[in-house]
């Protein structure tokens, strides 16, 4: 294999044009409409989905944090279809980019902690400073707080990427092992192989996880400002 190992994550071109947007945009695409007054049975399952993720993510919040129930429920949607089409063969998963996993995370952790500010301003400045703090200790908790509130967007983006990249990786790894080992040995290539399709299944249930994990703590930074 000859192949780059980091290749799948190149931004793909048409024509010496980044297709990364068109790409971004075809998931959408994928979730089926229904425009009968009595819905199938797949459109059924994928509202009886969707409502069984809204009504857990929001049970948390009071009434202004619900307002956020479209774009979470849209936005755990857009990263679990991105990332499973993302394991089809000689297919581009936009979630391995670190650009694009914190224009996602940037603009919703900042949304939810200038509401915070808004209409809770003490309870905001509260988390800078626990009650009981020694006087020494104020500046450098001040700090490690800031920090840590700042950083909250980097470990979002990095951990999708992290998780989604990794995966790729052992994925594409074991594929060219189980090749070179097809004229070699059959039954290590057997081995090989069924270890692959399990780590196929894991990968599915990882990008379905993801997408989970990235919303939810999206939903408890709103949580924790509204």
């Amino acid at each position: 294999m000859n192949e780059n190992l980091f290749a799948s994550f190149i931004a793909p071109t048409i024509l010496g044009l980044p297709a990364a947007v068109l790409i971004i945009l075809f998931p959408p695409l994928l979730i089926p409409t229904s425009k009968y007054l009595i819905n199938n049975r797949l459109i059924t399952t994928q509202q009886w989905l969707i409502k069984l993720t809204s009504k857990q993510m929001m049970t948390m919040h009071n009434t202004k944090g619900r307002t956020w129930s479209l774009m979470l429920v849209s936005l755990i949607i857009f990263i679990a279809t991105t990332n499973l089409l993302g394991l089809l063969p000689h297919s581009f998963t936009p979630t391995t980019q670190l650009s694009m996993n914190l224009a996602m995370a940037i603009p919703l952790w900042a949304g939810a902690v200038i509401m915070g500010f808004r209409s809770k301003i003490k309870n905001a400045l509260a988390h800078f400073l626990p009650q009981g703090t020694p006087t020494p200790l104020i500046p450098m908790l001040v700090i490690i707080e800031t920090i840590s509130l700042l950083i909250q967007p980097m470990a979002l983006a990095v951990r999708l990427t992290a998780n989604i990249t990794a995966g790729h990786l052992l994925m594409h790894l074991i594929g060219s092992a189980t090749l070179a080992m097809s004229t070699i040995n059959l039954p290590s290539t057997l081995i090989i192989f069924t270890t692959l399709i399990l780590l196929t299944i894991l990968e599915i249930a990882v990008a379905l996880i993801q997408a989970y994990v990235f919303t939810l703590l999206v939903s408890l930074y709103l949580h924790d400002n509204t």
